[in-house]
C-alpha cells in the first residue's frame, strides 16, 4: 500500500550530509517527494511510495554515521503525482 508521509526531523541533521543522503537512499528505493533544511536548524521530507520502504529510509538514516536524529515528527500526507525525488538547497 502507497503512503505519503511529512517529516520533521531534528538533533544533528544539518551540515552532515542528511539531505544527500536522504536522496540517495530515496531514489535507490523509489521513493518520491523532497527534503530540505530549515531555517531552525531541523530538515522537512516529504516520502511517497510502499510503506515499508518509507520505513526501510527511516531505518536507513538512522544508520549514518554522521547524521543523529533526536526527534522526528511524522505525519500522513494524502498521495501526491510525484516524478522523482528532489533536494532543495
Amino acid at each position: 500500500m502507497k503512503v505519503r508521509k511529512h517529516f520533521y526531523f531534528s538533533g544533528r541533521v544539518q551540515g552532515v550530509g542528511f539531505r544527500w543522503q536522504a536522496h540517495r537512499i530515496c531514489l535507490s528505493l523509489g521513493l518520491t517527494g523532497y527534503v530540505q533544511n530549515l531555517w531552525d536548524g531541523r530538515v522537512e521530507m516529504e516520502a511517497q511510495g510502499e510503506q515499508e520502504l518509507v520505513d526501510k529510509l527511516l531505518a536507513t538514516l538512522r544508520q549514518q554515521p554522521y547524521i543523529r536524529i533526536e526527534d522526528v515528527e511524522i505525519r500522513d500526507m494524502p498521495l501526491k503525482e510525484d516524478k522523482g525525488f528532489w533536494m532543495a538547497y
